[in-house]
């Protein structure tokens, strides 16, 4: 779902990041997309909880260190007790998440506590946190808050999202970056 919009976002997400840098990706389809425009850096460590993220980056220069846990097969991420415990005392520039939902009143949420969870055990671990979150999950709220808007440093998104949820996000201190689609892909 909103493929060509994930695709835009992982591309602006990408400029957010780079040579040198340590960053935590968490599981999801646009993390994802964006774990296939990082494998191209030649110094960039990835901290990931995502098997698919980690198999994107495999075969490049990037350095990847998983964080262990129980393997959810639905995402394909690792959660648990082993996979937050794995995050303590690390320190990377920027965390990317994703979820399935978006309000400006909770911020970031899914609705499974394990991955909810770990989502928060990442925060922990960056200076800065990104949100990638396409049209369709925006103003859509889910049982379990992963992370709240005050702990939301950019928001990531593509062009259809809604102009007046945006404008609600920048008082209360969030970078907002809109990644325009390309019609033909």
């Amino acid at each position: 779902m909103a493929a060509a919009e994930k695709a835009a976002i992982a591309a602006v997400a990408a400029d957010l990041v780079s040579e040198g840098d340590a960053v935590v990706l968490g599981a999801g389809t646009t993390t994802r997309e964006l774990a296939r425009l990082l494998a191209k850096f030649q110094d960039l460590t990835v901290v990931t909880n995502s098997v698919l993220v980690a198999e994107e980056l495999a075969r490049s220069s990037v350095e990847v260190v998983m964080t262990g846990g129980t393997l959810r097969g639905s995402t394909f991420a690792l959660v648990g007790s082993a996979a937050e415990s794995s995050l303590q005392g690390i320190r990377v520039r920027r965390a990317f998440l994703s979820g399935n939902g978006f309000t400006v009143s909770r911020g970031l949420s899914t609705p499974n506590a394990q991955s909810a969870s770990i989502d928060r055990a990442i925060v922990g671990a960056a200076q800065e946190v990104v949100v990638l979150a396409d049209h369709t999950k925006l103003g859509v709220d889910t049982m379990m808050q992963t992370v709240p808007v005050e702990a939301i440093t950019h928001l990531v998104t593509d062009e259809h999202a809604d102009p007046d949820l945006l404008a609600q996000l920048r008082p209360l201190g969030v970078s907002v970056h809109v990644a325009p689609v390309d019609a033909s892909a």
